[in-house]
């Protein structure tokens, strides 16, 4: 993994990335610019304690299967030629490039992004919508996943789009535990707000019902249940929840099921049948069709991707 870090970049950007990726032993991270020093292949991956300063040159990142580039001031100013060449040449090979921030400028400006959608803090998305009429902007979003782009909000979104690329590449799991490493709160899907219109205190109204729904995910779970819970009408309930989480409650409730899955493929060897159960999908057939549309492949395959204990599906085996 690389870290693009183009002139004027935003420190914060770059740390977030190293503190986040540097945690994880399937990541060697390197920070690298135009005449940093080139260091010894055999080099430690960056972690916590490691300073932020580029340590390896650009042509590191034309071999690196993930590309991070950090936000940097004055996005509409072009990249210099080194750097938009490195880029080209790493998107050109098939790396997966997460941009931060203002970072969605640089693939921007080499036409990475040409007919794709993509996001960037709520300042900035005008001036890209603008500037490169080519791009499908999305507004008020923590982060795009567009092919193998990804383009999020502030350094915030920053955070949840590193704890993104982790589940991909390992797991709900492994996910978990570095958002604990790191002291984080649970990563935030990509479809929450960056920010809300509204009074400021409304983004904690229903907290205390969406902890309760996670703890009950197994049992049906209605609009009209969670709005009485809540104490609120049914369109109060639906416009707040919205306005809080980004989507609608039964929308929200089905992502977290399809992340309860997730983790028990991963770390337990129940059927998918007690799995489905376990989520609230019903039946093993509902659950691998919700599973199938959501991640593109059957709850067993992502079980033998990631490493989960192996169980037969058989109908009748429910057996840790």
């Amino acid at each position: 993994m690389a870290i693009l870090a183009v002139p004027r970049a935003y420190t914060l950007d770059i740390g977030i990335a190293t503190h986040v990726f540097g945690r994880h032993p399937g990541y060697r991270v390197l920070v690298c610019a135009e005449d940093a020093e080139d260091t010894d292949p055999g080099t430690p991956a960056a972690g916590p304690a490691s300073e932020l300063g580029p340590a390896h040159p650009l042509s590191a990142v034309e071999s690196a299967d993930v590309v991070v580039v950090p936000g940097y001031d004055d996005p509409l100013l072009p990249l210099l030629p080194a750097y938009a060449r490195t880029l080209r040449i790493a998107a050109e090979k098939g790396a997966r490039i997460l941009a931060i921030c203002t970072g969605v400028f640089a693939l921007a400006d080499i036409g990475a992004l040409n007919g794709r959608t993509a996001t960037t803090h709520w300042r900035h998305t005008a001036e890209l919508r603008e500037r490169y009429p080519d791009i499908g902007v999305v507004e008020n979003r923590l982060f795009v996943e567009d092919g193998p782009f990804l383009t999020s909000a502030g350094a915030g979104a920053g955070i949840d789009a590193c704890l993104h690329v982790v589940r991909g590449d390992f797991g709900a799991a492994v996910a978990d535990g570095v958002t604990k490493e790191v002291v984080l709160p649970a990563a935030r899907g990509a479809r929450e707000p960056q920010y809300v219109d509204g009074p400021a205190t409304s983004r904690e109204d229903l907290r205390a019902t969406r902890e309760w729904a996670l703890a009950h995910l197994g049992s049906p779970l209605t609009v009209q249940g969670l709005a009485e819970r809540s104490l609120l009408s049914r369109r109060t309930f639906i416009r707040r929840f919205a306005r809080e989480t980004g989507m609608p409650p039964m929308h929200w409730v089905a992502v977290q099921r399809i992340l309860r899955a997730r983790r028990l493929l991963e770390t337990s060897g129940w059927t998918v049948e007690r799995i489905a159960g376990e989520t609230g999908f019903g039946s093993a057939a509902n659950f691998r069709s919700a599973f199938r549309r959501e991640l593109g492949m059957t709850p067993s395959a992502y079980r033998t991707a990631h490493g989960g204990r192996q169980v037969s599906d058989a109908p009748g085996r429910s057996t840790r």
